[in-house]
C-alpha cells in the first residue's frame, strides 16, 4: 500500500471520524483507523462498535491496499505538520512509514482483516432524506432535553416520528418535552426510530451546512446516515417511545406573551437566589405584569423582579425549576415567547409567538413545581 496526500486533507479526514474512536476499549484494534485504498480514494473508518464513522479522502495512489493505523499517534503527528505533501507506504508485514519533506516516521499496523465487521442495515430498511439545515436545527433544538435514565433507555435519545405529512423530532426527560416538526421530510409510510444522544450529537456536529442532504436508511436495529463524503452507522435504541402527543396540553385559556431575551436575563439574575437543590422559581402573573421570585430560606436570601408582559387569563401563581426553563428559552431562537397555562398544577406549553418563523416548528412542555 502506498499513496501521496496533502497532510491537511488527511488530517481533516481523520478528525472527521475520530469522534468514533473509543477512549477505553477491550479491543485494542478499535484505537486504530481502518485505511482502505482503492484507486484515488482512501476510505478512513473509526468505530467503537456502537457508532461508526467513515469518510473518503482523495489521494494519489501508487499501490492499493488496506491496513489499520494508530489513531492517536497519527492525529498528533499530522497536527504538528505544516500542510505539505506526505507519502504513506507499508514497509513490512507490521509497519508503515509516513514521509514528509524533511523527515519520516515508522508506525505499527494491524492487518485490515483483524478489524471488526461493521454491520449496516438490512434489505428491509426504510429511507428518508433530510435537508442538512433541518437535521442540524432539529437535533440542536431537542438533544438538550434527552434524559440519562438507565431504567428507561428510550428516553436517552431523540425520537424520529416520520409520517407522509411531516416529521417530528422529540426528546424528553419526563420533566420537560421538546418537539421539533418539519414538513420538509416525509415518507410514503409511517415509521419511527430512536437515535441515542451520543450519535445524535456527533451527527449535529459533523453535518455541514454546505451539505445539501442527509440520506437516512434505518431498520429495527441500525441506522446509516450519509452526507457529503461521510457515512455514520449507529445502533438504534430499541424500545417503544411514550405517546408524547397525549401529554401536549390543549385549549389552555391563560396565555402569557413576553420577550424571550428579557425573560431569560431576568431568570438568570433571580435564580441565583433560588435553593440550589430545587432551583425553584415562582411566577406571579396578572394582567400586564409578571413577577419572578426565588428564595433560599436556609441561607436567608431572596430576590424578585417585575416584568411587563401581555397576559390574558386568570391571575395565576405557578412554580418551575429555573434550570429547565432556562434550557428551553436558551434553545429557542425567537424574539417573543408564549406560555399557555391551564392552571398551576398542569404542564405549561411553551411556543414561539405566532408571528415568529419557528411558531409551527417548535413546542416545549414543562412540568410545574408545587408552590408552597
Amino acid at each position: 500500500m502506498e499513496f501521496n496526500v496533502s497532510s491537511a486533507e488527511l488530517l481533516k479526514g481523520m478528525m472527521d471520524v475520530s469522534k468514533a474512536v473509543p477512549v477505553k476499549t477491550a479491543l485494542p484494534i478499535l484505537e486504530y483507523f481502518l485505511f482502505v485504498l482503492n484507486g484515488d480514494k482512501l476510505e478512513i473508518t473509526a468505530s467503537d462498535q456502537e457508532l461508526t464513522l467513515r469518510t473518503v479522502v482523495k489521494v494519489d495512489s501508487k499501490e492499493d491496499g488496506s491496513l489499520t493505523a494508530p489513531a492517536g499517534q497519527l492525529i498528533a503527528l499530522f497536527k504538528a505538520l505544516p500542510d505539505q505533501p506526505v507519502t504513506i507506504r507499508t514497509t513490512g508485514e507490521s509497519s508503515f512509514e509516513c514521509i514528509w519533506s524533511n523527515g519520516n516516521s515508522t508506525l505499527p499496523y494491524f492487518p485490515a482483516a483483524d478489524y471488526p465487521e461493521i454491520k449496516g442495515v438490512g434489505e428491509d430498511a426504510l429511507e428518508v432524506n433530510f435537508p442538512a439545515n433541518t437535521i442540524i436545527e432539529g437535533t440542536s433544538s431537542t438533544i438538550y432535553a434527552t434524559a440519562d435514565d438507565e431504567m428507561r433507555p428510550v428516553m436517552n435519545g431523540i425520537f424520529f416520528d416520520i409520517s407522509p405529512e411531516s416529521t417530528t423530532l422529540v426528546a424528553s426527560d419526563s420533566h420537560k418535552l421538546i418537539c421539533y416538526t418539519t414538513p420538509d421530510v416525509k415518507a410514503s409510510e409511517t415509521a419511527s426510530f430512536i437515535l441515542h444522544k451520543k450519535p445524535a450529537g456527533v451527527l449535529r456536529n459533523t453535518v455541514s451546512k454546505e451539505d445539501e442532504n442527509v440520506n437516512i436508511k434505518f431498520d429495527s436495529s441500525n441506522a446509516v446516515f450519509s452526507f457529503g463524503q461521510t457515512t455514520m452507522i449507529c445502533r438504534l435504541v430499541v424500545g417503544k417511545y411514550p405517546r408524547y402527543r397525549d401529554v401536549i396540553p390543549q385549549n389552555n385559556s391563560n396565555v402569557l406573551k413576553i420577550d424571550r431575551e428579557q425573560l431569560l436575563s431576568t431568570l438568570r439574575r433571580v435564580s441565583v437566589f433560588a435553593n440550589k437543590a430545587s432551583n425553584h422559581i415562582k411566577f406571579d402573573i396578572k394582567e400586564g405584569q409578571l413577577e419572578l421570585t426565588a428564595q433560599d430560606l436556609g441561607f436567608n436570601i431572596a430576590a424578585y423582579e417585575k416584568l411587563t408582559c401581555d397576559y390574558s387569563g386568570d391571575e395565576l401563581t405557578i412554580g418551575f425549576k429555573s434550570s429547565f426553563l432556562m434550557d428551553i428559552l436558551s434553545n429557542m431562537n425567537c424574539n417573543t415567547i408564549v406560555f399557555k397555562f391551564a392552571d398551576a398544577r398542569r404542564a405549561a406549553l411553551i411556543v414561539p409567538a405566532e408571528e415568529e418563523a419557528e411558531s409551527e416548528k417548535l413546542c416545549g412542555i414543562l412540568m410545574p413545581i408545587m408552590v408552597s
